[in-house]
């Protein structure tokens, strides 16, 4: 361990010491304030600068060479035209013979030096948050508060997460030890080394929608326990990534540290490499977020696995003290990013009996029509509708949002786009309503990704529970809500879900959303269901990207 990453890891030892502290606790924690105010007053001015300057460029940052050409396809949600920025492309010979070579040196080095590096490049991304909202904002169609705050401080949050176990789980048992056992007339002494040795190149392949928060995870997990990672991000966000791993590599170089221990593997959507980078024998684990479909075939290589597939998350609504807070926050959770979050809601399950309040029954049909009214009233506020529905960034999922009055059942409200004073040409869907019965799971038993929300009458809260339960069993979840002040309802709520291995958010109003998991605290997904076998983070996360290894010395 040189003087100058000695000093840098003394430097960072306290953030190390709080993050490895807060895993235990479970309680709030951040280095990196939410609120932009937090940071320098010109930020915001000169990311945007940046943005302006960057568009319809070639993206030099990155400390990789050998590139075959330039390319890039990112649209715009909000400006409808291309960004226009290109990326270097590098075959996938190229791409795995780097990170093999930088595999061999990155694995000798200490704990305490890999981490020093990790959490200074943390550092230094929080230097350009501003960068990378607006490089969120034109690439996923988050609005900017979104942006900043997800791909920024957030993902931070979480990327420091997995520094923090990993560091912890790579310390839990001494490098040396003496051994004694006495046998009467001696003692038998044996010295013992332990070593964590790390399993090989990691492959990170990202999402559209959330092309850093879902990314850093398995990038730091992989980076901490001692392997190299290649990032193979979707074709249509990479410039907020990009960022992420040129301020990686230029820690790396700044610290003599070869920067291929973290690659940028652009592709392009007419030529992926995907598959070539996950099935080759070089590379020994692989973090995938994406579809149901690719994610299965993620989980059938022969190798180490984490993925985050898709799911379809759920609502019980059987009793409240007062119903409108209570479709407000539901209203929110589903219009948030147009649906587009891993964690949106899609289906609403009521009893045909209405909903129990402190004031009497409302009835179903008065609770459909408040769900719609709820929706319609954020959607409509010119402050506050484009700027929680952002603008949606497939063409596909506008489609399918414009089509999905189609799929049956009652339309309750029908998606309409909206204007955005300050992204007249954005892509803009509101969500749909749709009211169906229990007996239609053709309809409602399957994800409908973006803003399509189905409320599903059913004969009773426990039938609710029943249909919500099988739901998941069937097709994953990464959250349930549920509304209820009986304590029994409740507790059986809880103990049939977590039994199905999803979690549980009770009666959430104001502030707090079923949408959001946080760093430190919650656990992002569980690994038990359908919707994905990974866990962010828990020890799994990153113990299984090391072995232990013990050796004995008579």
């Amino acid at each position: 361990m040189t003087n100058q990453t000695m000093n840098l890891f003394e430097k960072h030892k306290n953030t190390l010491t709080i993050a490895v502290k807060a895993l235990g606790q479970r309680t709030y924690y951040t280095p990196y304030p939410e609120n932009p105010k937090g940071y320098a007053e010109d930020a915001d001015l000169k990311a945007k600068n940046w943005i302006s300057a960057t568009m319809n460029n070639d993206f030099k940052g990155l400390k990789q060479t050998g590139e075959t050409s330039w390319h890039g396809e990112e649209i715009s949600p909000f400006l409808q035209i291309g960004v226009g920025v290109r990326y270097p492309i590098f075959t996938v010979d190229t791409l795995i013979n780097n990170a093999t070579k930088a595999q061999n040196t990155w694995s000798k080095t200490s704990i305490e030096e890999r981490t020093a590096i990790l959490i200074e490049s943390l550092d230094r991304i929080s230097t350009r948050f501003f960068d990378i909202a607006y490089a969120t904002m034109h690439t996923t169609g988050q609005a900017f508060m979104m942006s900043f705050q997800a791909s920024g401080p957030h993902a931070n949050d979480r990327a420091l997460e997995a520094i923090a176990s990993g560091y912890q789980e790579l310390t839990r048992y001494p490098q040396n030890v003496e051994w004694i056992k006495n046998f009467g007339k001696f003692d038998l002494k044996i010295n013992k080394d332990f070593k964590p040795v790390a399993k090989g190149v990691g492959l990170v392949i990202g999402c559209s929608t959330f092309p850093i928060w879902n990314s850093v995870p398995g990038l730091y997990a992989t980076l901490i326990t001692g392997n190299a990672c290649i990032v193979k991000p979707h074709p249509k966000a990479i410039l907020p990534i990009a960022i992420v791993i040129q301020e990686l590599q230029n820690v790396l170089a700044e610290n003599g540290f070869d920067t291929n221990t973290v690659q940028l593997a652009a592709d392009s959507s007419a030529n992926p490499i995907t598959k070539q980078l996950a099935e080759n024998s070089a590379v020994k684990m692989v973090d995938f977020t994406g579809s149901s479909e690719f994610g299965n075939y993620i989980e059938t290589l022969p190798k180490l696995t984490f993925t985050e597939k898709a799911g379809v998350n759920s609502i019980i609504l059987d009793s409240v003290n007062e119903l409108q807070p209570v479709l407000a926050n539901i209203a929110f959770s589903a219009s948030l990013y147009s649906g587009q979050m891993c964690t949106a809601p899609q289906n609403i399950f009521v009893s045909k009996n209405g909903v129990q309040t402190a004031n009497g029954i409302i009835s179903y049909e008065d609770v459909v029509k408040g769900i719609a009214a709820a929706i319609t009233g954020l959607v409509d506020n010119p402050k506050a509708g484009p700027g929680t529905l952002g603008a949606i960034q497939a063409e596909a999922t506008y489609k399918r949002a414009n089509e999905a009055k189609s799929l049956g059942g009652v339309l309750v409200l029908d998606s309409k786009a909206i204007k955005n004073e300050e992204f007249v040409d954005a892509r803009i869907a509101t969500p749909v309503v749709i009211e169906v019965d229990k007996t239609q799971k053709e309809i409602y038993n399957q994800e409908c990704f973006g803003p399509i929300l189905f409320i599903v009458k059913t004969d009773s809260v426990e039938n609710s529970l029943e249909l919500c339960k099988t739901l998941v069993m069937e097709k994953g979840a990464l959250t349930c809500g549920a509304y209820t002040t009986n304590n029994e309802t409740k507790e059986t709520i809880a103990t049939e879900m977590n039994n199905a291995f999803v979690p549980v958010t009770f009666n959430f109003t104001g502030a707090g959303f079923i949408n959001s998991h946080a760093a430190f605290s919650d656990f992002h997904l569980t690994g038990g269901n359908p919707a994905g076998n990974a866990s962010f983070t828990n020890t799994e996360f990153v113990s299984k990207r090391f072995v232990w290894v013990g050796n004995r010395y008579m």
